[in-house]
């Protein structure tokens, strides 16, 4: 399984992604989505968020990626989604949930941990890297990517805005005036998708069974087996998932957000289905690039200390996802939580073999940046063919308790 056929990314490549049903809107079953009053803002920003019309290719919006019937993520199993001018151009990384995204602070070397207790470490900002500060940084990046939404520059993104059925309301938002410098106009584009984020209650419903459960509601109980996967979630000497996915009160937010908006290298299989990876001498390093740049190692001697970590998603509606990790190399939650249990105890299992027959571990990540790989458990290092720290019982369980993460 570590060395995907290129082949299947082409078969994958033709489901495309999934036609998105705006929020207050019929959906196929004829039911409402929930709506709720949003300032003149955040409506402009739903305009924007739904709009086909903004991409070069006149097919993409922002909603096809993030689709709001898939908890604002992918509705395929793509480990990277097509974009470009013709649709047909894959990204570099997989596409993250726009859910929960209220309490995320801006990037910081360090930031200090909403656990209260770990160091000031590398934390915040959005993207798998954190190289935008704001919701409306984020939003406006596809606009103009290359393998996205494909505009070449932000008069091409204005001159869309101004053909828009919407563009009046633009104006009366932003100012008579607001169309006619371009890159103003893309920074207030991208402030009105984030009023849209920020005021839309379906991108932070909090109505999972797990919120339920933790607030004593009506009907929120929990399985034997959901109790025990919890236990094993908070357990640091088990699963330990909450060392990075925080669970319970802390200075970021209260509302057990499930990540600590850390930075982490994990290691995982470099991925074949992902075009970019043909090349042997790419490597995606996350916040030392090759999209961001301010963290790149300055000479050959540099430890990096920055390469090979990625941001630490949610796991709220995890359970919902169809492709995992920042490079989307999993496509099932059994098959990231193995991975997570034998990553070291059976590494043949993830990682290709060399024409001698030894194991390539790690094989997405220069040697020379391994010293950044997390150790805490159950990613400890230890030897193959010793006892994983999780059995197939607890991989049982943790999944039973994640799927109460899922939104109703």
């Amino acid at each position: 399984m570590h060395r995907r056929a290129a082949a299947s990314l082409l078969v994958v490549m033709a489901a495309g992604c999934g036609r998105a049903t705006p929020p207050g809107a019929a959906t196929d079953a004829g039911v409402l989505a929930p709506t709720t009053a949003l300032s003149a803002r955040a409506a402009l920003g739903r305009q924007l968020f739904f709009d086909t019309g903004l991409s070069a290719s006149g097919r993409q919006s922002c909603a096809s990626c993030h689709d709001p019937a898939h908890a604002y993520a992918p509705a395929n199993a793509l480990a990277v989604q097509l974009g470009g001018q013709r649709l047909d151009q894959p990204g570099t990384r997989a596409v993250p949930s726009l859910r929960y995204k209220e309490y995320t602070q801006p990037y910081s070397d360090h930031y200090e941990n909403p656990d209260n207790a770990s160091p000031p470490a590398p934390g915040g900002g959005f993207t798998w890297d954190g190289r935008a500060d704001t919701l409306a940084a984020q939003a406006a990046i596809p606009l103009t990517a290359a393998n996205e939404m494909a505009n070449d520059d932000a008069a091409a993104v204005t001159a869309k805005i101004a053909k828009a059925a919407y563009a009046q309301t633009f104006k009366a938002v932003f100012g008579a005036q607001s169309l006619e410098t371009p890159d103003a106009a893309l920074r207030q584009a991208g402030q009105a998708l984030e009023a849209f984020q920020r005021e839309d209650p379906s991108f932070h419903p909090y109505r999972s069974r797990f919120d339920r459960y933790r607030n004593n509601k009506i009907g929120g109980t929990l399985s034997t087996a959901e109790l025990r996967g919890l236990a094993l979630y908070l357990d640091p000497q088990r699963g330990n998932c909450s060392a990075c996915h925080l669970l319970g009160s802390g200075n970021a937010g209260s509302h057990d957000m499930t990540t600590d908006y850390s930075f982490a290298a994990i290691g995982v299989p470099r991925n074949a289905e992902i075009p970019a990876n043909a090349d042997a001498g790419y490597f995606d390093l996350g916040l030392c690039g090759p999209l961001r740049r301010d963290h790149r190692p300055s000479t050959d001697t540099d430890p990096g200390r920055y390469c090979g970590l990625f941001k630490t998603p949610t796991l709220r509606n995890v359970a919902t996802r169809h492709a995992f990790m920042h490079n989307g190399v999993f496509h099932t939650l059994r098959e990231t939580l193995e991975f997570y249990a034998t990553r070291d105890t059976d590494p043949a299992r993830w990682y290709p073999r060399d024409a001698q027959g030894h194991v390539q571990k790690f094989d997405d990540l220069p040697p020379a940046y391994r010293a950044n790989l997390d150790t805490q458990m159950p990613l400890d290092g230890r030897k193959p063919g010793s006892t994983p720290p999780l059995s197939s019982k607890d991989i049982d369980d943790l999944l039973a308790f994640l799927t109460t993460l899922n939104d109703d």
